[in-house]
């Protein structure tokens, strides 16, 4: 039998270090909330391969979709030869996109592809070159994403130098101290500094930060940044690739705001685990670029559109926004009432949107100093225990929640169960 141990060297060997492993436990099946390693042991996923099988690993309805794509055809490109599901996927989406007006959208392949092309859309749209982000966000790996994430270790690290006209200001952060008129402050400082916002094509935010450690924007903030823009012929990009598919308890989380954003970039839980993304925005921007000028070999891949209308049924049909709100009560529910035992000091804040939750780990209440070593000796043990855990955060101390949505009670009450007991262990050796 193949061991983790064995694939761990082999894989050590093989790939580079860059493409970092947080386990060394090497999936060998999955189903729903579940995952079993190449020894059989058996693992609850509280990751969703980092919020992509929203809908669950395996899903009956994503699999038989792609299993009757695949006896069509795998490949054609749809820039050679198109096919109906990516239309049909796009008019799904058009409907769904936050806003008044017609809508277009087009398909990528990951997540920073969809920002890269958001940029590039925003761009041909304005004329103008600049683009504002903020700290701590995450927007991808690729060299126009690295310079808009607010975040240089691991990310930015002997990779310089980055694009240009890329500026960033403070994310509010109620926490530790940031508030809306602080951020909006640095966001006007910005523009009497750097840059005019004549020069600025589009300001991109996401609803909940995710790297940065599950922050969700306040909405009057995102009102204010609408505000901003509108007055500045600026286009507001929301990037829900994170948060979007229902993970909020909305379908999209800038919903809850009532904000509707100019572009948006999707990808993540659209394909219930095929590569698919996507940008999403007012029609007339989204006609800005030329012909060609936008596109992909693989860009909206038949397995992955098809995997992405069965993933939208899911959700309606298995009413998995109701379902996120519920899983989010739980969470937070629990974590809140353990905050508030002494045993559980180290629980500094518990906050989210829906089930896209976090739990914010402290040496000390009231200076509020991060608990980074005490957060990965929680997600070692946790796994040691049969959890997958993973954590975020600009200081690495922060715990977030990702289960699949279709998660049943027991699952994920067995789960939380684990990281009770975990962190109480390590609480009190600590």
């Amino acid at each position: 039998m193949t061991s983790n141990s064995a694939l761990q060297s082999r894989r050590v060997a093989a790939v580079p270090r860059g493409v970092s492993t947080m386990l060394p436990v090497f999936a060998a099946k999955a189903e729903n909330a579940e995952i079993w390693d190449v020894e059989g042991r058996r693992y609850i996923d509280f990751a969703s391969g980092i919020a992509v099988v929203g809908t669950g690993h395996r899903h009956p309805k994503v699999v038989a979709a792609v299993q009757k794509q695949m006896d069509a055809f795998s490949h054609v490109c749809v820039q050679v030869t198109p096919y109906e599901s990516y239309i049909a996927l796009a008019e799904k989406l058009n409907e769904r996109m936050p806003g008044p007006g017609p809508k277009k959208t087009i398909f990528l392949t990951t997540g920073a592809e969809a920002v890269e092309n958001a940029v590039k859309i925003a761009r041909a749209a304005t004329g103008r070159p600049g683009i504002v982000s903020f700290a701590g966000a995450f927007h991808g790996r690729t060299m126009m994403t690295m310079a808009l994430t607010g975040k240089v270790s691991p990310y930015k690290i002997g990779f310089a130098p980055l694009p240009g006209d890329v500026y960033h200001v403070p994310f509010p952060d109620p926490y530790h101290g940031i508030t809306n008129e602080q951020s909006l402050a640095a966001l006007k400082t910005l523009f009497k500094a750097d840059i005019d916002p004549a020069r600025v094509a589009a300001i991109i935010i996401e609803p909940v930060q995710g790297e940065g450690g599950f922050n969700p924007a306040p909405f009057d903030f995102l009102k204010s940044l609408r505000k901003i823009c509108d007055e500045n012929g600026i286009l507001l990009i929301v990037d829900e690739i994170q948060t979007g598919f229902g993970r909020t308890g909305k379908l999209f989380a800038v919903e809850h705001s009532g904000v509707a954003p100019d572009l948006m970039t999707v990808a993540k839980s659209l394909g219930g685990g095929f590569p698919i993304s996507g940008v999403i925005g007012k029609a007339e921007l989204m006609d800005a670029p030329i012909p060609g000028g936008l596109g992909g070999t693989y860009a909206g891949s038949p397995l992955a559109c098809a995997a992405g209308l069965a993933v939208l049924s899911v959700i309606e049909e298995e009413k998995l926004l109701a379902r996120a709100m519920a899983i989010g009560e739980t969470i937070t529910g629990r974590f809140k009432k353990l905050a508030t035992t002494n045993r559980f000091a180290c629980i500094g804040d518990v906050r989210g949107l829906g089930a896209m939750t976090a739990v914010e780990l402290v040496k000390d209440r009231s200076s509020r100093e991060p608990a980074a070593e005490l957060t990965k000796a929680l997600v070692s043990k946790a796994a040691e225990a049969g959890l997958i855990l993973l954590s975020c955060g600009v200081y690495g101390n922060v715990i977030r929640f990702l289960p699949p949505l279709t998660i049943s009670d027991a699952v994920l009450n067995e789960g939380l169960d684990i990281i009770e007991k975990t962190l109480g262990d390590l609480a009190s050796a600590g």
